[in-house]
């Protein structure tokens, strides 16, 4: 008597191809008919070999080997084993994913190859350490915020930030921002969203993992007149932290020009302006966080202006210098 499994051999025979067998791990008939056993499946030789021959005309890469006997296993796949790690490698090195759902994720990655190649996956897995978002939600953020976006609606939300005891502060004493998203960038290993607001004629961003509360409402987005430059913008706010957006010239030491490139894009203006040096003109919104990148690179870069950031420059640096004199 047939088993009510019998309807479902093909796929099952699928389903051990995929799992277990891969270029170094081969499965013979007698292992297939074996392991079809285990799911209440009965096989014969020559039904096998119709049905590896029936699985390769769906699209299945089934390749075989000679050894004692013929050895069978699915030589390709949608990823293969160098990208799945990529894929786990950004996945675990990721800020604002959680740890529980980094490890969720690799698990279904592992998914997509065999069992053995999974385990060399498994291998290379160090979330345990890594700096992670505190927010579960984030991933249902990032849909709310996608869905608003493509139905051209605004949306309301809580904004907190972090005390020193780790524990959650709302701004607006935990009010409602209503806001327009332009887009969603990924910068810095964190998840941004960047608004534009009417009423000042300018752009914003949050951090998603910092973002509660997210409901779309009835209302039309408010849109720039001209078409934004998701990228334009990243370069110039994102990892600066905001501040007020002006024209800068730096100038650098040759030295340095594989840093700015890496920093601002191969497209800002440059101009030479000896054997050692060239001079950048960039936009970039000037906070702490940029006058204390280019204090980083030492004596190798120098504002030439304008005046008013040369100003800025001074003033962070005797604010530094007044810190460690106390010592």
């Amino acid at each position: 008597m047939k088993s009510s499994n019998q309807k479902l051999k093909l796929l099952y025979l699928m389903k051990i191809l995929l799992e277990k067998t891969d270029e170094e791990h081969t499965l013979t008939v007698a292992q297939l008919i074996e392991e079809l056993d285990r799911y209440g499946v009965s096989a014969e030789r020559k039904s096998i070999y119709d049905d590896l021959e029936c699985l390769r005309t769906y699209g299945l890469d089934i390749c075989s080997v000679k050894a004692k006997s013929f050895g069978y296993f699915v030589a390709s796949r949608d990823f293969e084993l160098p990208e799945l790690k990529l894929l786990v490698d950004s996945v675990q090195a990721s800020k604002f994913i959680t740890k529980k759902k980094s490890l969720e994720l690799i698990s279904k990655i592992e998914g997509l190859t065999s069992h053995n190649n999974a385990i060399k996956l498994r291998r290379q897995v160090f979330v345990a350490n890594r700096v992670k978002t505190v927010n579960e939600k984030i991933y249902y953020n990032v849909d709310i915020i996608h869905e608003a976006i493509s139905e051209n609606c605004q949306i309301t939300f809580k904004y907190f930030e972090l005390d020193v005891d780790k524990k959650k502060v709302y701004r607006k004493n935990g009010g409602l921002y209503t806001e327009s998203p332009l887009a969603l960038s990924w910068d810095d290993e964190n998840y941004y969203m960047i608004v534009y607001k009417k009423k000042y004629g300018s752009f914003a961003h949050y951090r998603v993992d910092k973002m509660e509360s997210i409901s779309i409402i009835d209302e039309k987005r408010q849109l720039p007149e001209e078409s934004f430059d998701l990228s334009e913008y990243t370069k110039s706010v994102f990892s600066m932290f905001g501040g007020n957006e002006v024209k800068v010239s730096v100038k650098f030491h040759n030295s340095l020009a594989g840093v700015v490139f890496d920093r601002f894009g191969t497209e800002v203006p440059t101009l030479r302006v000896d054997d050692e040096h060239f001079l950048c003109n960039m936009n970039v919104a000037v906070s702490p966080v940029f006058l204390g990148w280019l204090v980083g690179l030492g004596d190798k870069a120098e504002i030439i202006s304008p005046d008013s950031v040369v100003s800025e420059m001074k003033e962070h640096l005797e604010k530094l210098k007044a810190l460690y004199d106390k010592k």
